[in-house]
């Protein structure tokens, strides 16, 4: 695969070469055109920060579908925090820029990235924007898993099923392995192409934690089993997964905790849940 490669349109934006013709007829040249641009498809969510908005747009010239995030003067609270987090100060949308190329670097599958935008004040980020191409021929685990999880228990089916169990459990070691933690790692940001291969999508969120690794890993596991849904994974597929992510066939007493601790956070997330009036994937 050739190297990916971007042109500076102006001071603050930078697009794939591949794209910069269908942007300039869009005339998505500058951040300032970015932010007064409004696709059809606003994807933006109830609960999503004020500052933050999503969108999809088609283009023609390569015919793609592309996703846009839009970070509009964040607060400063939430610029600190991402600073102390990852403990440089960059843009909100530069730290999911940065993160996607380095996971992809180290052969863990991410959405490829089309287009940053970013504008600095004195000292603290204006706005900043990434967009996105669309993962071709995929669905999120949330929305479809493969044909053989939901068929009848067939000896193949089986067989397809511990394999998909074994090649999630492997993805997630893989990612962590990076030194990264999610922190969203639910099945609606995991999508799934026809052909066999995992892409980790959403990573705004996504850091190197300096202290209280194993914490957050708890917390991408626990989503990770809070999402996946009972009637299809059961215990013994949960169980198959962890070895495969530990990457031991017999549980320690260090294991049987960080299991507790996986359990205890599911729970709690099912009953905030619950008291929103939401479904409980686990639990169905």
């Amino acid at each position: 695969m050739s190297e990916q490669k971007f042109t500076r349109t102006s001071r603050w934006f930078l697009v794939d070469t591949d794209f910069e013709t269908a942007f300039s007829q869009l005339g998505l040249t500058s951040i300032e055109a970015v932010f007064s641009f409004n696709p059809d498809k606003n994807l933006s969510k109830d609960n999503l920060a004020r500052f933050r908005s999503r969108h999809q747009f088609e283009i023609d010239s390569p015919p793609a579908s592309l996703f846009m995030k839009r970070y509009d003067t964040p607060p400063i609270s939430a610029q600190l925090r991402n600073w102390l987090c990852h403990r440089r100060r960059v843009s909100m949308a530069r730290f999911e820029f940065d993160a996607a190329r380095k996971l992809a670097a180290a052969g863990i599958n991410t959405p490829k990235f089309v287009a940053l935008g970013e504008q600095w004040g004195i000292f603290f980020e204006k706005r900043s924007f990434i967009i996105t191409e669309k993962v071709p021929d995929a669905e999120s685990l949330e929305r479809k898993l493969p044909r053989y999880i939901s068929a009848p228990a067939t000896v193949q089916n089986l067989k397809l099923r511990r394999d998909f169990v074994a090649r999630l459990a492997t993805l997630t070691k893989k990612f962590h392995e990076t030194g990264y933690c999610h922190r969203d790692l639910y099945f609606s940001h995991i999508f799934y192409r026809s052909s066999g291969r995992f892409y980790l999508i959403d990573l705004a969120r996504a850091f190197k934690p300096a202290l209280l690794r194993r914490r957050f890993q708890v917390k991408d596991i626990a989503q990770l089993y809070y999402s996946a849904p009972r009637k299809y994974f059961s215990r013994t597929d949960r169980l198959r997964f962890f070895f495969k992510w530990t990457g031991r066939n017999k549980l320690t007493g260090k294991d049987k905790a960080f299991i507790r601790k996986v359990v205890s956070k599911a729970k709690r997330m099912a009953r905030h849940d619950i008291k929103h009036g939401r479904p409980v994937p686990f639990a169905s």
